[in-house]
Order: C-alpha cells, then sequence, then structure tokens
C-alpha cells in the first residue's frame, strides 16, 4: 500500500526538481514532515534541497510581531480583564476552569473572523440588530427566536445573571486584547486574525519568505487560514494537496473537504483510483468487544503478535481513543517489540513528582505539623532530602508566594541531582526525571508570573491552582517518529497511512472525543456567526477516523462494552455506520477476563529473608538512610493482626478513605486537635502558663473558638467552598467538643503547657540470636502540659479521643498485653508516651512525675472529670514505677516482631475482619 504522503512526495520532486530550498511545506502538525522527509530522500539518488517544514500556527507567527504568550499567562491577564470590567473579585482559582472557557470563545471569534460586538450584543435590546444586512435569512432567523427568549415576558434568576455576565463580554475582549498588545502578545486567534486583517493594508506587506507554499492534508478551515490560502493563492504561492476518499465524501467525514477543493484545487488527481479509491478495497475488518478498559490494553500485546504485526514496524499503529490507557499499555507492550514510538504524554498527576509538589504546599499552608511531616517522610523523594532544606524556606519575605514556588523548585532540583547517584531505581529513571523536569518548569514558570505581578493568590488558591496545572499536563516521550510501532492519539494519526491499526477505547463518547457545545456563546448563536458549533467537532472526527482507515488493510477495533460506573456499553457511531453502510465483512469477537472462582483462606506470611529485609528498611535505624518510626499504632496493628501489620507496614498498602469515614470519624478527629491546637497556640504566644482569665475570655467569645474550628476544617478541605449539611452538623459539635476541653481546662487553671502535637522518640535493640540492631519507637503527643493537684505538680501526656468509646480500667500492666483490645492499644501508646516523657532529662528537666492521661471529649461534661488512666481503682499519679514492666513486655512484642521464626499471622477471631481494608487480599471476604 502506497501512502499518501508518498504521492505528495513524488508530485513535489516531478513538479519542482531537486532544489527546495525556497518551498515551505505547511502541515497541520509536525509530525507528519518527518515521514515525508523520509519518502523525498529515496525517491531520488540526486543530493535533494529540503524545504521548509512548518506547521500553520508557524506559518501565522512567522507573520507577525506578536508573541502568543503561554496558556497560564493568558488566564491570568483574563482575570485581570474579568476583575476590571465586571467588578466581581473573583478568585483565580475559580476563575480558571471557565478562564478557559471564555479564552476559547475570544479565541474562535477572531479565527473565524466574527464581530466580537455584534456576538456580545445586549440580549435585552434586540433593536442593537436592527442592521443585520450582513446575515443571511436562516441566521436572521435563528437570532430572532433566540433573542425572544430574553424579552421581559421571559425573565428569571439564571436568565439575569447570565444577561449581566454577558453584557461585560465585549468590554472583557477588548480590554483582554488590548492588556496583551502592551505586552506585545497575543491569543493563538488574535494574532491568526492580525496577519489575516493586514494582508489587505498596502502599508504592512505579507513578508513572503518562500518561493511557494505547499499545504499538505488539512482539514478544517477556519476563516482566517481561508483567507491567508486565498491570498497566496492569488500571489501564485499557494499549491494544495487534499487526502479524502471518494466513499466518504458525500457523507459527515467529507462535509469541508467537499467545498475546499473548487476553491483550493488539489495539486493531485482527484480521480486515481490508487489514490483516492482505497476505503472499499479488500480488508480485513474485526471489531471486539470487552469488559473493562484494562483487558482491552492487555490484548494489545495478543494482537501485535499474531502474524507478527510487530514486525512490520511503522506501518502498524494502535491508537488510544481514551488517552488514560497509555500507563496501561505501556506495560502490555511484548518483549519481542524492538522499538516503540510513543506520541501520546504521559499524565504528570500520575508520578511522585506531582504528589511531592502537593506535600510541599500542604506542609506551608498547614505547618510542619507531625501529621504532614509523617506523610511526607513516607514519600518516595524524601530519602533525597534533608530536614534542613525541607524548612528552608523563607515565607516572611514580602512576596510570600514567590518565596514558596522558589522553595519548591529548590527542592526538586535538589531531588533531580541526588536521584541521578540512585541506581536502585534505573528502570524508570527517565520518566522520574522527565517528571520533576515538566514538574519544575512548571513551578519555575508559575514564580516568574508572581514576580512579574500576573499572578497574585493566597496559598490556598495556589494550591487550587497548581492542582488544576498539574491535572492537565503531560510527559512527552522521546523516540524516533520514524522507526518502530506507533503508540498514539486519534490527532497525531493525521497525515499518516498504517498498514495495520488497533484502536482502542473506540466507545460513543471517546470517538468522537467528548464532543460538546462547552462555551458561553449559545449554540443558536455560534450557528449564526459562524462560529464552530458541535457539528463541526463531530465531522472533525469523522474524518480522522476513516481516513486513518481508508488504506490500511487490517483494521481491529475494540471497544468496552461494560455499561458500569458511567459506561454506555456502546460502540462508537463510526463503528455502526461501518457496520451497516460500508459493505465490507465485519468479523465480531468478545474479549472474557478468563476469571474462575478460586476459594481462598487466611495464610501466615512468613518472614522469609526478603520480608526481614523490607521490615529492617523500613525500621532499622541506619545511619545513613531514613528510617521510619515504630509507632504505637504500628505495634496495635501487630497485636490485633499481624498478617494487617504485614499488609500495611512491610507490603505498604495504604488503607483506603471512604470520603464518608473522612469526616465522620478520621477528619473529625483531625480537625478537633487542629482547632484546639490553634486556641491554645494563640495563649501560649503571651505565656506558656495559662490563667483561668485567658479561658474565660475565649469562652465568652463565640467568635474565637468558630474561627479556629473554620479555619480547621479549610486546611482539610481546601477544595469545599461551603459546608455541606453534614459538615455544618460536624462543625457545630466540634465547636461544642472545643468549648467542653476550655471548661475543664478551666476547672485545672492554672497550668503551664508544655508542648502541643511533640513528636517523642526512643531508640530500642532488637537481638536476634548473636546480632542486634536499632529501631525506633514513637509517635506524636497531643498535649503535653504541667498540673498542680493535691499540691503536688506533675507533667500530663494527654491523648485526645473524640471517638463514643468511655475509658476502661486495666489491672496492671501484664494487662496491657493479654488481649488486643482497643482500650488496650490507648494504654500501650499513653504508657510509652509518658515513659519516654519521664526518663527525658530534655523534657522533663526538673524530673517531675508523669501521668498518662486519655481524654475522651464526649464523656467529659462532669465537674470531677480527670483524664488520668488508672490501674485498678488507683490513678497513675507517676509513671515512674510502672515502666520497668511495661518496659520488659513492650521488649517481648517487638523482638516478636522482628523474629524470623514467627511468622505473621491472621487474628483468629473472624468478626475482626469484617471491616478490615485488606480482608480481600486475604481471602477472609
Amino acid at each position: 500500500m502506497k501512502s499518501f504522503l508518498e504521492y505528495v512526495a513524488e508530485d513535489i520532486i516531478n513538479k519542482y526538481g531537486h532544489d527546495l530550498s525556497r518551498t515551505a511545506i505547511v502541515f497541520p502538525n509536525k509530525r507528519a514532515s518527518l515521514f515525508l522527509n523520509e519518502h523525498l530522500a529515496r525517491l531520488t539518488d540526486h543530493p535533494v534541497w529540503s524545504p521548509s517544514y512548518i506547521t500553520i500556527s508557524d506559518l501565522f507567527r512567522q507573520q507577525s510581531n506578536l508573541q502568543v504568550a503561554d496558556p497560564i499567562k493568558l488566564v491570568c491577564d483574563l482575570h485581570q480583564s474579568f476583575v476590571t470590567c465586571t467588578g466581581i473579585d473573583e478568585t483565580l482559582d475559580h476563575f480558571y476552569g471557565w478562564g478557559q472557557l471564555l479564552l476559547s470563545d475570544f479565541d474562535d471569534i477572531d479565527k473565524n473572523m466574527a464581530d466580537a460586538d455584534r456576538v456580545f450584543a445586549n440580549l435585552r435590546d434586540i433593536h442593537e440588530l436592527d442592521d443585520v444586512s450582513y446575515l443571511t435569512d436562516e441566521q436572521r432567523a435563528i437570532i430572532q427566536q433566540f433573542f425572544s427568549n430574553f424579552s421581559e415576558d421571559h425573565n428569571s434568576a439564571l436568565k439575569e445573571r447570565f444577561l449581566k455576565l454577558w453584557s461585560h463580554f465585549a468590554d472583557i475582549y477588548h480590554d483582554f486584547n488590548q492588556r496583551l498588545t502592551s505586552q506585545g502578545l497575543a491569543y493563538e486567534g488574535a494574532l491568526y486574525r492580525n496577519v489575516v486583517e493586514a494582508l489587505s493594508s498596502p502599508t504592512t506587506p505579507f513578508p513572503a519568505l518562500y518561493d511557494r507554499y505547499l499545504f499538505v492534508g488539512f482539514n478544517l478551515l477556519h476563516q482566517v487560514e481561508k483567507r491567508l490560502f486565498k491570498w497566496l493563492k492569488q500571489e501564485g504561492k499557494a499549491f494544495f494537496y487534499w487526502d479524502f476518499d471518494h466513499y466518504y465524501m458525500q457523507q459527515e467525514a467529507g462535509f469541508y473537504l467537499s467545498q475546499y477543493l473548487d476553491d483550493f484545487p488539489n495539486e493531485l488527481d482527484n480521480n486515481d483510483d490508487d489514490l483516492y479509491r482505497q476505503f472499499q478495497q479488500p480488508k480485513q475488518i474485526t471489531y471486539i468487544s470487552a469488559p473493562t478498559e484494562n483487558i482491552q490494553a492487555r490484548y494489545m500485546s495478543t494482537w501485535l503478535k499474531e502474524h507478527q504485526r510487530y514486525a512490520d514496524g511503522k506501518r502498524t499503529a494502535i491508537l488510544l481513543c481514551d488517552e488514560h490507557l497509555l500507563p496501561v499499555a505501556i506495560h502490555c507492550i511484548p518483549e519481542e517489540v524492538d522499538k516503540v514510538n510513543v506520541t501520546t504524554g504521559y499524565p504528570l498527576v500520575q508520578t511522585p513528582a506531582a504528589s511531592f509538589v502537593n506535600l510541599l504546599i500542604d506542609l506551608q499552608i498547614g505547618g510542619f505539623r507531625p501529621r504532614l511531616m509523617r506523610a511526607i517522610r513516607r514519600h518516595p523523594y524524601y530519602k533525597y532530602l534533608t530536614d534542613e532544606l525541607l524548612r528552608s524556606c523563607d515565607t516572611e519575605s514580602l512576596f510570600q508566594t514567590e518565596a514558596i514556588f522558589l522553595w519548591i523548585a529548590r527542592l526538586l532540583r535538589h531531588v533531580a541531582q541526588q536521584a541521578q547517584q540512585d541506581t536502585t531505581t534505573e528502570q524508570m529513571a527517565s520518566l522520574r526525571d522527565e517528571a520533576i523536569f515538566r514538574t519544575y518548569t512548571l513551578i519555575n514558570r508559575l514564580a516568574g508570573l508572581v514576580a512579574s505581578g500576573d499572578l497574585s493568590v493566597n496559598l490556598t488558591t495556589l494550591q487550587r491552582l497548581v492542582h488544576q496545572l498539574i491535572q492537565t499536563t503531560s510527559i512527552p516521550f522521546h523516540g524516533e517518529p520514524a522507526e518502530g510501532i506507533q503508540i498514539m492519539g486519534i490527532l497525531e494519526s493525521r497525515n499518516l497511512d498504517f498498514d495495520h491499526v488497533l484502536m482502542l477505547s473506540c466507545n460513543e463518547g471517546n470517538m468522537p472525543k467528548g464532543v460538546s457545545d462547552s462555551s458561553f456563546i449559545p449554540h443558536s448563536l455560534r450557528k449564526a456567526y459562524d462560529l464552530t458549533t458541535i457539528d463541526h467537532k463531530t465531522s472533525i472526527y469523522a474524518y480522522y477516523f476513516h481516513r486513518l482507515l481508508q488504506r490500511a488493510s487490517d483494521v481491529t477495533l475494540v471497544y468496552n462494552n461494560a455499561t458500569d460506573d458511567g459506561q454506555t456499553g456502546e460502540m462508537s457511531r463510526f463503528m455502526l455506520q461501518l457496520l451497516v453502510e460500508s459493505g465490507h465483512p465485519i468479523r465480531q469477537f468478545t474479549l472474557k477476563a478468563g476469571q474462575q472462582i478460586i476459594s481462598r483462606k487466611a495464610e501466615a506470611a512468613e518472614k522469609t529473608p526478603q520480608v526481614m529485609e523490607l521490615l529492617k528498611a523500613r525500621f532499622a535505624k541506619q545511619s545513613d538512610t531514613r528510617h521510619a518510626l515504630l509507632t504505637p499504632t504500628a505495634i496495635n496493628t501487630y497485636r490485633r493482626c499481624a498478617l494487617k501489620f504485614f499488609y500495611r507496614y512491610v507490603g505498604g498498602l495504604k488503607e483506603p478513605d471512604e470520603e464518608e469515614l473522612r469526616i465522620d470519624d478520621r477528619l473529625f478527629g483531625i480537625v478537633f486537635h487542629a482547632a484546639s491546637q490553634y486556641i491554645y497556640e494563640q495563649l501560649m504566644q503571651q505565656s506558656h502558663r495559662i490563667e483561668k482569665v485567658q479561658l474565660q475570655q475565649i469562652l465568652q467569645s463565640k467568635s474565637a473558638i468558630e474561627m479556629a474550628v473554620d479555619r480547621a476544617f479549610r486546611e482539610q478541605l481546601p477544595d469545599k467552598q461551603a459546608y455541606s449539611g453534614l459538615q455544618l452538623i460536624n462543625r457545630e459539635v466540634i465547636i461544642h467538643y472545643v468549648r467542653q476541653l476550655l471548661q475543664i481546662d478551666l476547672q485545672l487553671a492554672p497550668f503551664t503547657i508544655h508542648q502541643l502535637e511533640r513528636e517523642v522518640i526512643d531508640d530500642w535493640t532488637i537481638h536476634q540470636g548473636d546480632t542486634s540492631f536499632t529501631t525506633t519507637i514513637g509517635g506524636t503527643i497531643d498535649r503535653l502540659d504541667a498540673v498542680v493537684t493535691d499540691q503536688q505538680e506533675r507533667i500530663r501526656v494527654i491523648d485526645y479521643k473524640t471517638g463514643g468509646g468511655t475509658m476502661k480500667t486495666l489491672p496492671d500492666v501484664e494487662s496491657i498485653f493479654e488481649t488486643s483490645d482497643t482500650h488496650n492499644g490507648y494504654y500501650l501508646q499513653t504508657l510509652l508516651y509518658s515513659s519516654i516523657v519521664r526518663q527525658s532529662p530534655r523534657l522533663n528537666k526538673e524530673q517531675l512525675p508523669v501521668s498518662p492521661a486519655l481524654l475522651f471529649i464526649q464523656h467529659s461534661a462532669g465537674d470531677d472529670y480527670d483524664p488520668t488512666l488508672l490501674f485498678g481503682k488507683e490513678k497513675i499519679l507517676d509513671v515512674q514505677p510502672f515502666i520497668a514492666p511495661f518496659r520488659e513486655k513492650l521488649q517481648e512484642c517487638i523482638d516478636e516482631i522482628f523474629n524470623p521464626d514467627m511468622p505473621l499471622m491472621p487474628v483468629e477471631d473472624q468478626k475482626k475482619c469484617r471491616n478490615c481494608p485488606y480482608a480481600r487480599l486475604c481471602g477472609r471476604n
């Protein structure tokens, strides 16, 4: 099969010879130029002066003194124009999404040479459109019908808001263009329009850099492109090569090309059957339905091996109609494939670099709290950092946001440098380095916009903006486009022909790609003013689909037939059309998972050398690498179910956070802790000694407590703009709990708060035969204070509990380790922290008695409430007498964790497995 570009190359050589130095070949995109250049080189034994290959965008930009601004800069400037013209103080992160939509509308208006003032005419006054002589009868009828909806008889609150916004669009359009022009900038549509409008001006001649312009493989042309083509054609410098097939020229796919052939004649013979009547030549077409997206991607490996399709290299293409399949598809490339060229970008949001940046911003918003520090210590990039680097951000500077961006960029640069020396991740080094570079470039660009004054946001807005930008950024793959199997999106296939085509996820909604009228300009007005409509978009994809298939001899189209998770299970409308109209025999098959139900039972995880290596790598203290704390939570998890400990801490499988649980359980406690901390941090700014009068003032000031709770909610739910019903209820409950805590403390005042959210650690030695190693045990104390009771000062180690339980009393130290109940775990945690504080000269300089305390906030309303733990009926006023037996029992437990001869067993009581997130893994669900 001879490709379209081969025909073009032959025609160019025949007509223009070997000296093409004064010829520009213009493509819709850059990709096809490499293939055409290869064909030109193969056609002759003589040296060929290569033509210049440019895109249509390059051609317009060559003719203008303006520069196209980057997308972030454009939306930032559009936001400024929006605020100036409307007076609406919309935050940038809220504006960003629909700012892109408005920018797209402005771009469409300019590329189609529409009059923005007429498009955005006052809808209330149809008389503004009295002069509509420039419109056709059909256009006038459409506009009259549309405007009738905005008479006084058809008003509503929604229409009022739309009208208020609409009335400013023309002003925003002009202000935005003036703002950009003053900086020597433009968006693409505005630049194109300026170039075309200058063509009619004798004072600004078109700078013809080439003797001829060959336009190859275009489909949809905007008005600006049509006018440029006509002008160059009149000058005798424009020549056109169209790619089509007579089979679909009278269908939707040929809607545009059929209009252009008269005005812009084809350089190739339209009646050449070898070139333009290939669609109905014999083809092997196969439709395959699959129940999941991943099964489709895995089928790619089978398809490539069949008939050794992979051996044809660049004559084989895999099209991803849903580009989210790319990560799975990459892993499904069979070993037999030698060379692959991937044109679709890898999503930046799926890389560690993206999560690293989000964590760094969390640190700036929430402060360097233990909870956030624990999160960043679990990140794979943390091993390349030091705490000094993490805390090096100068947020006190005048330009705080810029300082944070520069701090993030500095850390990314440091990670990149250190990662180069890390040989453990060599296999994914290229992706890691590219992800860091792409993220670094994005952050640096934002820092530049802040420095120039184009971007001015607070930290919360900054976080949302960075998240949005990362979501829309992809990492390009590097390779040799003219070699190997081609994995691409549908847009990258323009002008290219393949013998073997596999199209994955060819569902309605993916092909055509989610076509919708996402625009501020209603469909009827878009149609009336010849702007791009949904009909245009569908025709474009119809052309891409049919053009790709027209010269292929082996076509396989795979679609998802599942109807769950929002899937419709429908094959593309183009597949249905092919099935009904093409006349080709089409085979249809269904992929099945080939799975069968296997009965499983929970099995112990043996501590193999590999498991022991993972355990030590995670928890053993080493001088040259970082390790995780062995926390009371981890120890208690082991005591409740050693197999769960294996999944969570050895395997590194984190428990999923369900949306409902986030606010009802985990987040509820976090917000209470944070709100309490804010209030006491305020008091501690004056003195660490808390007086009654201070607490009374806060209790009398309802707003102080509410502000602390609202601040805590904002930091934990930065994407929420308003409380939901459930969150409002929880807010009131937390306010009540914080007030209750202050009432308890009022009875004790005066007292001294030493630390809030204080991390405490202690090194423990584990003995294994003749060898030993050290691990670090510890965690975070909610509150460390000192009170005086019965004329005796003592330090309290307090752990807040917001759940519905009550404090159970245990008889002695040994009973803590007899069962794995939740309250036994509470005792273990607080006694561990208390023993560390009691023996620490730094935390307990005066060697005061230290008592453990569990403050169950729901059950603390009584006047005589005391959170101090008890053994039997005796309060633990000093933990000192219990340290030795406690440490002895805890040592036994820790030694057992690291004992290679003791497997990690599942819990015997299966009732405890009901809510376990790992139940399916071990076979108990």
